[in-house]
């Protein structure tokens, strides 16, 4: 299994443990989610963050459980699907980030999409700068959509798949 960090940074030597800069909701017991800690993801989920840090973005895939319609409706012979508005695609075009390679010792899997944490610091195995963003999803199987707005996409949240939605206070017209 291989664990790997997103950042725009290309300068990382060492990660420190630090809390989200947001904290969420964490169901009880699980509060010491938003304290210090390294996060990581597996290389299944990577696609994830092959965003700009602050683009907002929902990405489906398929559950054990989805009813085979309801795959098929939305992802087609797709693995997952990605959705971006519009206005980021020029971004995702033109910017650079780096992807951190993580030793798996230590991290603890949360068993949920793929994240992964870890309390002490962490220094990373390798760094690849990934550049043209847009052209990294379908070699992993995603389909890279882009909407005008994501807010048509709440619905998603009671469909039978996977839903993710990452940095959706981000969006233009979420609330």
């Amino acid at each position: 299994m291989r664990l790997f960090h997103f950042s725009d940074d290309p300068d990382i030597a060492v990660f420190e443990p630090r809390p989200v800069r947001i904290p969420s909701i964490r169901p009880a017991g699980r509060e010491w989610l938003n304290g210090p800690l390294v996060w990581a993801i597996d290389g299944d989920h990577d696609f994830l963050y092959l965003f700009p840090r602050d683009c907002p973005r929902i990405l489906i895939w398929a559950k054990p459980e989805t009813p085979e319609t309801e795959r098929r409706r939305w992802l087609g012979d797709w693995q997952a699907a990605a959705f971006v508005e519009r206005h980021w695609l020029e971004r995702l075009e033109t910017e650079t980030i780096h992807r951190y390679e993580m030793p798996a010792d230590g991290f603890e899997n949360l068993d949920d999409a793929g994240m992964w944490v870890c309390g002490r610091s962490i220094i990373p195995i390798e760094r690849a700068a990934i550049s043209r963003l847009d052209l990294a999803f379908a070699p992993r199987g995603v389909e890279l959509r882009v909407v005008d707005s994501l807010r048509p996409l709440k619905s998603l949240w009671n469909a039978g798949l996977h839903v993710s939605g990452i940095r959706l206070r981000n969006a233009r017209d979420w609330e």
